[in-house]
């Protein structure tokens, strides 16, 4: 089997015997598309606005360009190196996937029960909100965000930021092993400096389960950590037969208001996660999947929940936050 250098999905034959990747291919006529829009609207303040206007502070613009933004060739040796490394990996991958859970822990069941009885109070549940971001251009400086809301007010009490550098190498579909242990590490500082703060449950700008192997960063996250993890990503991961292509595009137009979702699933039926439709006002879903401890069905309801705008507030708090961070710690040299 054969891997996009770019995202890690498997790459496909056209009716000439070329290979290419559906995925690349989707994000650079979506990206095509947005450069002809005349307006759009914000992922992060569901603002409208002109997108040749250079005025705009909001992030949107950096985060359409870079995906796009291609790696380095690599060499044969480079690649050896690599193949290495993936086997390696995917045997730590397959033995940590055992310990996967899918299922509500007994602490969701009582966050769940106690806030649909409207009996929760500020204080009694901690959400997380976990993302790096990098500095445009460089795949190895980046900042490492661990951001706690507390729930209803879903207000900031806990923030930590770390300027870090990625050296272990870009595999595709194995970004989990060159960001999670940073996570792990503001996890851990967390539990010994502000235990009282812990989260109960962490939103992870990425994947879990939806997955090419079914063990994304969001579910690496909460085994290693055990707790429960939801993933929360912008755009569509395509597996096994799960793409963005009409019939999907079809079914995004029928979600009409916040809180609307439709399943996601691959070719045999499994299901990977759902999108949702975050906010009455939002134009794209995000794409929701179990990560660790945790029912799709509270992880969609939770997300929903912390929504005030597409991206809920956890995650959003945590990408917006560090690249203000970034913007102003980062290494001159970059």
């Amino acid at each position: 089997m054969i891997y996009c250098n770019y995202c890690g999905i498997l790459l496909f034959d056209d009716v000439r015997g070329n290979q290419y990747c559906k995925a690349c291919r989707t994000a650079q006529e979506e990206t095509k598309k947005l450069s002809r829009q005349s307006s759009c609207t914000c992922n992060y303040c569901d603002r409208n606005y002109d997108w040749n206007d250079k005025e705009f502070t909001c992030s949107v613009k950096l985060k359409a360009s870079e995906k796009t933004k291609s790696r380095p060739l690599r060499t044969p040796r480079e690649a050896l190196v690599d193949e290495d490394i993936r086997t390696k990996w995917e045997k730590e991958q397959m033995r940590l996937k055992q310990q996967l859970l899918i299922e509500d822990s007994d602490v969701i069941r009582a966050i769940t029960r106690d806030m649909k009885n409207n009996r929760l109070k500020t204080g009694d549940l901690y959400i997380a909100g976990v993302d790096i971001s990098f500095i445009k251009g460089d795949d190895v400086n980046a900042c490492s965000a661990f951001v706690v809301l507390n729930y209803p007010d879903l207000e900031v009490v806990y923030e930590d930021y770390q300027m870090i550098k990625l050296t272990a190498p870009y595999i595709p579909g194995f970004l989990a092993f060159r960001e999670v242990e940073f996570l792990v590490a503001q996890y851990r500082h967390l539990e010994q400096t502000r235990p009282e703060y812990l989260p109960h449950v962490i939103f992870v700008d990425g994947n879990g389960v939806l997955h090419p192997r079914g063990f994304g960063l969001a579910s690496q996250l909460g085994v290693l950590l055990d707790v429960a993890c939801v993933g929360v990503a912008k755009t569509l991961i395509h597996v096994d037969g799960l793409e963005n292509d009409d019939s999907h595009k079809d079914r995004k137009h029928l979600l009409k208001k916040g809180g609307d979702t439709f399943l996601l699933q691959d070719k045999s039926g499994h299901v990977l996660g759902k999108a949702l439709k975050s906010t009455d006002s939002a134009t794209n879903p995000v794409y929701i999947s179990v990560g660790h401890k945790i029912s799709i069905d509270t992880a969609v309801w939770l997300v929903s929940k912390c929504s005030k705008y597409r991206i809920p507030e956890p995650t959003r708090k945590a990408d917006l936050n560090s690249r203000e961070y970034l913007r102003v710690h980062q290494p001159q040299s970059a």
